[in-house]
């Protein structure tokens, strides 16, 4: 039964919050504190606070831990994936529909205006790290990075995710 409760609390808040994590932070102290009981406010305020210190999404950190705290690693599972669970059907459901209609002109022509808005997001982004790493790191180190992922990621095919990891043990060890 904890496990349908725990299912629940954290599935409810995550359906109804629009906005994303922070928007869902009352609904789970709501769902933990008063409905469950499983924590007391003054509890909930100073892990609120613990989370929001750490980084990644306030919402799976909160299932995360109050999964574990009240039902153990099953626990921490369930509520995770209650958490999530909204997002990834909504996606997996899109999806589908943007797969079955990919030929309509309508997809297509809705295609040509969102991807150069993600294209002209992802430069941006570009620059401001680059920004932030010239900042940090000077230009030599920075343009050394820069042309040492392009060249490791165009031409010699290396993976994504090695080219990133390498860039934060370059960065964290050396720099």
């Amino acid at each position: 039964m904890i496990f349908w409760e725990l299912f629940i609390a954290f599935l409810i808040p995550n359906l109804l919050a629009y906005g994303g994590g922070p928007a869902s932070i009352p609904l789970i102290e709501h769902e933990v504190v008063d409905r469950y009981e499983w924590m007391t406010q003054s509890e909930f305020s100073e892990f609120l606070a613990l989370a929001n210190s750490l980084p990644g999404p306030i919402a799976t950190k909160m299932a995360g831990y109050i999964g574990f705290e009240v039902g153990g690693i099953l626990g921490s599972i369930i509520a995770l994936f209650a958490t999530v669970a909204p997002t990834l059907i909504l996606m997996i459901t899109l999806l589908n529909l943007l797969q079955k209609y990919r030929d309509s002109p309508k997809v297509m022509r809705l295609s040509s205006f969102v991807l150069p808005a993600i294209a002209v997001l992802l430069i941006t982004l570009t620059f401001d790290f680059a920004k932030s790493s010239y900042e940090s790191n000077k230009l030599i180190p920075t343009i050394l990075m820069i042309v040492g992922s392009y060249i490791a990621l165009e031409k010699f095919k290396v993976p994504s995710i090695i080219v990133i990891a390498a860039g934060l043990l370059i960065g964290g060890f050396i720099l």
